[in-house]
């Protein structure tokens, strides 16, 4: 009878020893993001990640997009040593796009019209590539890892095989890559998260009234993301315009993130800026419902490719569902439609504000 006592026990403590371990497993995430900086969408949006308590942020590999490669490789470096984890590696991935080019794109403008925001390439903010740019924050002096970011993320799903998601908030040309390396490596991901794509959104921002399904991200680089689209990702999860436009970064938000003594806060408190008329938390959302799923309210399921014909649609969204979709090779995606605002709004703020996870031993 004792000896059927002491198994007993000695069971119940082996379970709940396996029970604190499971509880004590953090997600792994790569986040794959054109970086820029200091704050704004980008760099808020990887720290609502390397914030969050459940996350284990395997890398950040960073490609050309909002500004160029060299200065959001700098820009990341700066902010990560301003919040104490530069323990996170950052790889440098593509400069420019698969097949886009600046003169091509110039060239599509004087027949086409013009586009609102080319990112890198945007005239008001153009710069060549190899100069580094503003950095108010001041220059890191830590350096980012020798490997590139293709490699590196080919190499962490091969190292944790299902487990890794690829968090992706610029344009999909460092996953292309990937993929064009190993074919396999869409399917030995956990899963894809990405902003990008747009739809149909309901909203008098004139970037989007006459264009709507033009998105940046999947604009800047069509070729990228069409290979990704077609990859055989176990699962995809979109966050579009249509849903981003329904947040917006506000003086009293930031105020909120300012009176707390994180370096988090410190750093957005410093760096955050509300720019022109529109602010939305773009990449910051699809960072949140990732952490928490239940801030969406509303989702449907659609198949999604990019126009790819250098028409006037070239690098526009093109969707169908699955009574209409094409016979070819599409793979269902997530797309979220509607949320939880003040859900949204209280995590940002409460992981913003939190003091920073230690870094890895």
């Amino acid at each position: 009878m004792k000896t059927r006592i002491l198994t007993c026990f000695a069971l119940a403590i082996l379970l709940s020893t396996s029970l604190v371990s499971f509880a004590q497993q953090k997600r792994k995430i790569i986040i794959d993001q054109d970086a820029a900086g200091p704050a704004g969408t980008d760099q808020q949006s990887m720290l609502l990640l390397i914030q969050s308590p459940q996350t284990e942020v395997l890398g950040i590999t960073v490609v050309t997009g909002d500004q160029w490669l060299r200065e959001e490789v700098a820009h990341t470096l700066r902010m990560l040593e301003l919040i104490g984890r530069t323990d996170i590696p950052v790889v440098p991935g593509a400069e420019y796009p698969l097949v886009r080019t600046k003169e091509d794109t110039e060239r599509w403008e004087q027949q086409f019209g013009l586009v609102a925001w080319k990112g890198a390439w945007t005239a008001k903010y153009y710069h060549p590539p190899e100069e580094l740019g503003d950095m108010p924050e001041g220059e890191p002096t830590t350096k980012p890892a020798a490997e590139d970011a293709a490699h590196f993320l080919v190499r962490m799903v091969h190292q944790f095989p299902h487990e890794v998601t690829i968090y992706e908030g610029g344009p999909m040309t460092n996953l292309a890559l990937a993929i064009s390396i190993d074919p396999e490596f869409a399917s030995l991901a956990k899963e894809l998260v990405f902003m990008g794509g747009s739809f149909n959104p309901r909203t008098d921002d004139p970037e989007f009234t006459h264009t709507p399904t033009r998105e940046f991200n999947l604009w800047f680089d069509p070729e990228a993301a069409h290979i990704v689209l077609r990859a055989p990702w176990t699962k995809i999860t979109c966050t579009p315009v249509d849903i981003s436009v329904k947040t917006r970064l506000t003086s009293a938000l930031i105020d909120r993130i300012k009176a707390a003594d994180s370096p988090t806060a410190r750093y957005i408190g410093q760096y955050a800026r509300l720019h022109g008329n529109y602010h939305y938390l773009w990449d910051e959302l699809a960072a949140a419902a990732w952490l928490d799923p239940g801030l969406i309210t509303k989702k449907e399921t659609m198949f999604m490719d990019v126009d790819l014909e250098h028409g006037a649609g070239y690098g526009n969204t093109v969707a169908w569902t699955e009574n209409d979709r094409p016979k070819t090779n599409l793979h269902p995606v997530e797309v979220q439609d509607d949320l939880d605002l003040d859900r949204f709004y209280k995590l940002f703020v409460d992981l913003l504000t939190a003091s920073t996870p230690s870094m890895k031993k």
